[in-house]
């Protein structure tokens, strides 16, 4: 039998106690030994490829990492995910673009702290990672039949049309732009389930993991299932993780997280501006106001998705009668999906909904960001 390493020893003495007590022992001995530092991070790759064997994706170990811990532990995961990363080409596309984006943080310079609390945060990191739950594995979508470069040109039309809606200062420019991505969203949709149906491509549902950050995360996850609802998906909320999954099509899952990230940040910026408005008249209750905003921003947001989505589904010509059935076929497949992977979910209700000017302000600033159709683009 092989003498035990000082790593060994270190992990035997923080991992499998919950004490401090045990994780001192542990970055005692790690912090004594500098020749124990390339088995170390070795063995954290192995923690990290085994999440990935428990149906995590980097973009989802990181987002638990920064919610649970500090961002010390989050460089040091990212660390290890690119490390682990170098050994193996990327699986998907989603995830390559997960690492991309971890390779542009990972630039930024670091200041390294001493041995003792570089172990001891190694060790809470390594904690944190053994005891990930298992998750549903995503399955990666087939390619759309459609020919598609690395970011098509309307996807990047819609990204700048909502990066414009999130940048200015005006009520009336935002909702039009964003009328204007929607409209293309859905169009873009329509296309590529008619394309798929004529050249019999082999399309099927796909899922991603979004980040549903605190606080609020009820009202947001709300946010995110109008926003999956009205694009053909379904969303599946996990509290304590932080996240809901997305099941769907590719281009409405592209779709979906493009306008919920956008949706999101001009809520916040609607938020604060009615938020402050209302201190300067001496209200001080800024929870349950939040709360109330985001609800009924979320409740009224989806009414008018539903309804753009209807209208551009309308708006197709030549071939009405064939896209009926191929987009009740779609919602058929994406259901079946979200069953097969969720057999067993509950319905969440919104609570601390109970402040009468936050639901006002919050459906005001939803029709300011309608996303009502508009004449077809040319």
């Amino acid at each position: 039998m092989s003498t035990p390493t000082t790593v060994d020893r270190a992990l035997r003495a923080a991992l499998y106690d919950d004490t401090d007590a045990g994780l001192d022992t542990g970055a005692s001995l790690l912090a004594a030994d500098s020749a124990a530092d390339g088995e170390l991070a070795r063995r954290g790759q192995e923690f990290v490829a085994a999440a990935w064997r428990r149906g995590w994706q980097p973009a989802d170990v990181v987002r638990l990492v920064r919610r649970e811990l500090d961002e010390v532990h989050v460089r040091l995961v990212s660390q290890l995910i690119l490390g682990e990363a170098g050994q193996r080409p990327a699986p998907t596309p989603r995830w390559a673009a997960q690492l991309k984006e971890l390779d542009e943080l990972d630039d930024e310079p670091q200041r390294g702290p001493d041995r003792f609390s570089h172990a001891t945060a190694v060790l809470e990191l390594y904690r944190l990672l053994l005891r990930l739950p298992a998750l549903e594995p995503l399955d990666e979508p087939r390619p759309s039949a459609a020919l598609r470069q690395p970011e098509s040109r309307m996807l990047t039309r819609i990204r700048a049309l909502l990066a414009k809606a999130e940048a200015t200062g005006y009520p009336e420019e935002a909702e039009a732009l964003s009328a204007k991505a929607q409209e293309l969203m859905a169009r873009h949709s329509i296309d590529e389930a008619l394309l798929a149906a004529r050249t019999h491509a082999g399309d099927a549902p796909g899922a991603c993991r979004i980040g549903v950050d605190p606080p609020y995360e009820t009202a947001k996850a709300v946010l995110l299932d109008a926003v999956a609802a009205a694009n053909r998906c379904r969303a599946v909320w996990h509290d304590a993780l932080g996240f809901s999954t997305v099941v769907g099509f590719e281009p409405d899952l592209e779709a979906v997280e493009l306008l919920y990230t956008s949706l999101l940040v001009q809520a916040t910026a609607a938020m604060t501006k009615a938020e402050a408005a209302q201190r300067k008249g001496g209200r001080k209750r800024t929870k349950t106001f939040r709360q109330s905003f985001l609800a009924a921003y979320a409740h009224r947001i989806g009414d008018r998705l539903r309804a753009a989505a209807e209208e551009a589904e309308g708006q197709v010509t030549g071939g009405e009668g064939e896209l009926l059935p191929v987009l009740a076929a779609r919602d058929v497949a994406v259901t079946d999906r979200m069953e097969e992977m969720f057999p067993d979910t509950v319905t969440t209700r919104l609570r601390g909904v109970s402040d009468a000017a936050g639901w006002e302000q919050g459906a005001a600033a939803a029709d300011r960001a309608q996303v009502t159709g508009r004449p077809r683009l040319p």
